[in-house]
């Protein structure tokens, strides 16, 4: 596993930006039962941890995407990191909406976005790809080109992978499921059988029944 995806794991966990609960799992919004639950808005309120990803992310930036003339971050989880990271590599930033604003100029994308930028839209995390491939035909369909997607966290569902691929727009995470299972397994915060659980669910996560698991 490698070190950086490793260290990110280690420090989402730590401020509790990932929680998971096997034996209690939460239920998200979608009505999935899930033993995991993101939030990575929270690395906003810790400054090493925020600069570290600040910094990570322009890293990614800055060595797979050269051409980029614009940042664009996904509404809501993705504005600030977005903007800290545009404001670090001196480039424009824009937000993306989840639906246009029902008054006013109606904007999907708010911020002044030029035609033809090469952007890079940065995520907070991605799950099955259904918002953040939302943002992506927001930008393109303004006339620009999505050169790639930089994100904190995956859950690296298939499908996801899947919709990325299909969408043709390169995917870059600081950190993964994988990497966090094995982090969290290493500091003894879950157990060999939690790792069971937490792959199982992982399959099949809309279908997933804890009670049987």
């Amino acid at each position: 596993m490698k070190t950086l995806e490793r260290l990110i794991a280690n420090k989402l966990l730590q401020i509790k930006a990932i929680k998971l609960q096997p034996a209690n799992p939460f239920t998200w919004a979608s009505g999935w039962k899930s033993p995991i639950y993101c939030d990575n808005r929270k690395t906003l309120s810790y400054p090493l941890i925020r600069s570290t990803i600040k910094i990570e992310l322009a890293r990614i930036i800055c060595e797979k995407y050269p051409e980029t003339t614009a940042i664009a971050g996904v509404a809501t989880g993705a504005i600030a990191q977005g903007a800290l990271v545009a404001d670090l590599l001196g480039l424009p930033f824009v937000y993306i909406r989840s639906a246009p604003k029902d008054h006013g100029l109606e904007n999907l994308i708010e911020g002044e976005l030029k035609p033809d930028a090469k952007v890079v839209i940065i995520e907070d995390l991605v799950s099955t790809g259904g918002s953040s491939l939302k943002a992506v035909r927001a930008v393109r369909n303004f006339g620009c080109e999505v050169v790639g997607m930089v994100a904190i966290f995956t859950y690296g569902f298939e499908l996801s992978e899947t919709n990325f691929k299909d969408a043709k727009v390169p995917l870059t995470t600081l950190s993964n499921y994988n990497a966090v299972i094995e982090e969290a397994l290493r500091t003894d915060y879950i157990t060999e059988n939690d790792v069971t659980i937490l792959q199982e669910w992982r399959k099949d996560p809309a279908n997933w029944d804890p009670i049987n698991s």
